[in-house]
């Protein structure tokens, strides 16, 4: 046999895993649902932030009337 044969013999089996590591879809799942993840992530915090400066005044308004009736020194 001549060497470029075992050469080109040697070096197949590792592109056996690259070629299964370029067909398989893993990764690129994982990574959509990450970003899906970050996103939701985010909007949640925009919305809990959102509500709870909305709801301040309303917090702010029971404390004034509780402290006028005396419940709250």
């Amino acid at each position: 046999m001549s060497d470029s044969f075992l050469s080109f013999r040697r070096k197949r089996p590792l592109r056996r895993p690259q070629c299964q590591f370029i067909g398989e879809e893993d990764g690129a799942t994982t990574v959509e649902y990450a970003v899906m993840l970050a996103l939701l992530i985010a909007v949640m915090i925009g919305a809990i932030s959102q509500v709870g400066s909305q709801t301040n005044g309303l917090w702010s308004g029971i404390i004034s009337d509780l402290q006028a009736v005396g419940f709250i020194p």
